[in-house]
């Protein structure tokens, strides 16, 4: 890595730094180190400062930084298989696979499928059984952009599926599942940040492994398999793990638009290299500061206005990806 990706990565996490400790230290009040460590392993119930620390600011902050990561790192492995800036995690259906069953949960009335984890359970079972379709369909369609236009079609379909099924729907109910579509990062509590980065870990691991091949899909498809890469498997792997990442994020903060579109794209432009290894570490830094600020404008809004996550991440992404567009045609 040359000296000039050290000192941008360095300069990025040492942002990432002060904009974490900004987004644990908002609010009424004012905490110290030694405040933020007994909350975390010190922990009196009783004590409402480290009350609002544990269950409150530090689930925010750290579900900030995975998400973003995570959404970012998804559009990455997408936007590389599938050589199109363009490419998102919703862009095969994934996204969309979570929305149709938490539609169906919210919008059931059933009792269990309303609550916290039912709407959890149902979020991932989405994306899980989405992803195994998407990759079902791999094994017989070669082509990239047929394999997208397949995922677009799938958004599509879920989309409509999405629309009967609230028109049909009580309004309490409605409006449940409008809540979750906003997006936020305020429903994860203490005790889902250890499966929720236990996932996290395991797709970064297996990342790594596949630096290589994503390094050779750069070339194109056709020269990646001149070159003696297994396209096939590369595209099992890049599925599953986009499908991990997207769809726990989707599960437990709902849909949140753009971050996996915009950031991977910012992140090639800043280093300007198409080196994984460099990108990958770039987009975990950028996603999760980009995300944690999109979420630090929110709280410094809150006592003016209430704005929905999903509205302040398009309102950042969408004129990159107009920006994007006009570049490249």
């Amino acid at each position: 890595m040359s000296k000039s990706y050290r000192l941008i990565i360095l300069v990025l996490f040492l942002v990432l730094a002060c904009i974490i400790f900004l987004h644990l230290n908002n609010g009424r009040w004012e905490n110290s180190f030694s405040e933020f460590f007994a909350a975390i392993f010190n922990f009196n119930p009783e004590d409402q400062s480290q009350l609002i620390l544990r269950e409150i600011r530090f689930p925010r902050t750290v579900i900030a930084v995975l998400a973003g990561a995570s959404l970012a790192l998804s559009g990455l492995l997408l936007q590389t298989f599938l050589n199109n800036p363009l490419a998102g995690p919703s862009v095969l259906g994934i996204t969309s696979g979570s929305s149709l069953f938490v539609a169906l949960s919210l919008l059931s009335g059933i009792g269990f499928f309303t609550t916290e984890i039912g709407v959890t359970f149902s979020a991932l079972l989405g994306a899980l059984s989405f992803s195994l379709l998407i990759l079902f369909f791999s094994y017989f369609i070669k082509s990239q952009v047929s394999l997208l236009l397949v995922g677009m079609m799938l958004g599509a379909f879920t989309s409509a599926l999405v629309q009967v099924l609230q028109l049909t729907s009580h309004a309490n109910q409605l409006k449940a599942f409008t809540l979750w579509s906003f997006g936020s990062l305020q429903q994860v509590t203490f005790a889902q940040l250890g499966f929720i980065f236990l996932l996290f870990l395991v797709g970064t691991t297996a990342l790594v492994w596949i630096i290589k091949p994503l390094n050779m899909l750069v070339l194109g498809e056709k020269n990646a398999q001149v070159l003696g890469l297994n396209v096939k498997a590369v595209r099992i792997l890049v599925i599953l793990l986009s499908s991990l990442f997207a769809g726990v994020i989707t599960a437990f903060c709902g849909p949140i638009s753009f971050i996996g579109l915009a950031v991977p794209n910012i992140t090639k432009m800043l280093f300007k290299t198409q080196s994984h290894g460099v990108l990958i570490l770039g987009c975990l830094l950028l996603g999760a500061l980009v995300l944690l600020l999109c979420d630090l404008l929110i709280i410094y809004l809150e006592p003016v206005i209430a704005v929905p996550l999903n509205g302040i991440t398009s309102l950042i992404g969408a004129p990159v990806v107009v920006w994007i567009i006009l570049k490249k045609f």
